[in-house]
């Protein structure tokens, strides 16, 4: 009986996911032309500075020469730093070169791929419309997506909230391989509910990209746009991101934008892959790291009238133990021993403070963001090689914020040593298109 009940749902879902795959409504590259709103009008806000003296715990001088040093790697290529250093931004700087068969250089307007950055901009969109009274972040996912389907029926129990902290109740990286493949990730989402249920909906953590782009579903039902127009009405134009966008056309029509490599200078460029932009909630934003650099100097709170504190608060807030990035940090556990999970953010006790992070990497493109919302203070990068050795940029910035003695984080000098995997992903070229959080070296990461 149970077989058969089995094999009806998945020919129902196979016969939904055909039909749906034939009108995904989510921006493509022939929605370039367009405006990302339509014609709408944005009042878009003043840029802050670049403060390039006073008084500061940063040896920027330093800082400068050591990244120098870093993009002459034989598997780097090009590289951005921003740093906000008491709410002042203090260091904006491109290195290296946009291409490998390019004189190019990056600079602070060059657009990357964020990647799994994009989660936190997916839950602080999210949040901004639970703190309008649009919805409840504890209210059922099942409200507003009609394509999550979970095992058991628990898309009536999984809420908003539990999909924005990866909460879901199956194992990691669920259906990312047939997202990869070409299927639809509205159909994929259904299939979700033939896997097996790993744990109770809301206790365990496991780290999503196909279920976790529901959050796309809520933003684009409640605003009743496309979620690239939703971020720029609400989030991009206001804190004056001028570059951030959230499709591959986008990207591929920015000025200056840098081109994906699986290794080095030595390799070639790659083509950019459309997959994870068909989850932009999860892995389909772009932006230059002066875009990045205001957006984090937003999430310390210095952007009220965009990103209300209460509602920073909510996504920065730990609700899930993470011991499985305890153990991929294991070489930075001096400095961040204990992780959590809140809505799209990483939340760490970096040496007795309190700071918020996350990584992000796809085919070609790597990025991080570390910061000490108390202190105003924090660090965002973006490269463009398959490498996860500038990981170790966020700890040097962090460290002299902190006062901290110097560690050679980025191994230039010999520095801590690396597990194998760290090593192999330092020269090995990087993993199949998937938006995760670089550095292991692993595909799949729970």
């Amino acid at each position: 009986m149970l077989k058969n009940i089995e094999a009806g749902l998945g020919l129902f879902l196979l016969l939904v996911g055909s039909s749906l795959a034939t009108g995904c409504s989510r921006a493509t590259d022939a929605d370039v032309g367009n405006s990302a709103t339509n014609g709408t009008a944005i009042a878009k806000a003043e840029v802050p500075p670049v403060v390039t003296s006073g008084p500061s715990a940063v040896d920027y001088a330093r800082l400068e020469a050591r990244l120098n040093r870093l993009v002459e790697a034989e598997n780097m290529v090009g590289l951005a730093v921003g740093v906000v250093e008491n709410g002042q931004i203090r260091f904006v700087k491109g290195f290296g070169t946009v291409a490998s068969n390019s004189q190019e250089r990056v600079t602070e307007h060059t657009v990357f791929r964020w990647a799994s950055l994009s989660k936190g901009v997916a839950a602080d969109m999210v949040a901004l419309l639970a703190s309008r009274g649009q919805l409840s972040l504890d209210e059922p996912i099942s409200r507003y997506s009609s394509n999550l389907r979970l095992p058991n029926g628990n898309e009536t129990r999984v809420t908003v909230a539990n999909v924005l902290a990866h909460q879901l109740g199956v194992h990691g990286h669920a259906h990312d391989a047939r997202l990869e493949g070409g299927e639809d990730p509205r159909y994929l989402r259904q299939l979700h509910a033939m896997l097996p249920q790993s744990c109770e909906p809301g206790t365990c953590h496991a780290y999503q990209n196909v279920g976790y782009d529901a959050a796309t579903d809520v933003i684009e039902r409640l605003t009743g746009k496309t979620f690239e127009e939703a971020l720029t009405e609400n989030i991009f134009a206001p804190l004056g991101m001028a570059n951030a966008s959230a499709s591959r056309g986008r990207l591929l029509a920015s000025q200056s934008w840098a081109r994906p490599h699986r290794g080095g200078r030595g390799s070639r460029p790659e083509e950019v892959l459309e997959p994870y932009y068909r989850v932009p909630s999860a892995g389909g934003v772009n932006g230059s790291i002066m875009d990045l650099t205001l957006w984090m100097r937003a999430q310390m709170g210095l952007a009220p009238e965009v990103l209300p504190q209460a509602m920073l608060d909510t996504v920065q807030t730990p609700r899930v133990n993470t011991p499985g990035e305890n153990g991929r940090r294991r070489i930075y556990a001096e400095r961040t021993p204990t992780s959590s999970y809140g809505l799209g953010w990483r939340i760490f006790d970096y040496a007795g403070h309190k700071v918020v992070a996350h990584r992000g990497g796809v085919l070609g493109y790597r990025s991080l963001i570390m910061f000490d919302p108390a202190r105003k203070s924090g660090v965002v990068a973006l490269w463009n090689s398959g490498t996860g050795r500038p990981a170790g940029i966020e700890y040097e910035v962090m460290d002299m914020i902190y006062g901290l003695p110097h560690r050679d984080w980025l191994r230039l000098d010999g520095g801590p040593a690396a597990s194998p995997r760290e090593q192999a992903e330092e020269t090995d070229a990087a993993p199949a298109e998937r938006p995760r959080e670089h550095g292991t070296g692993a595909r799949r990461r729970p």
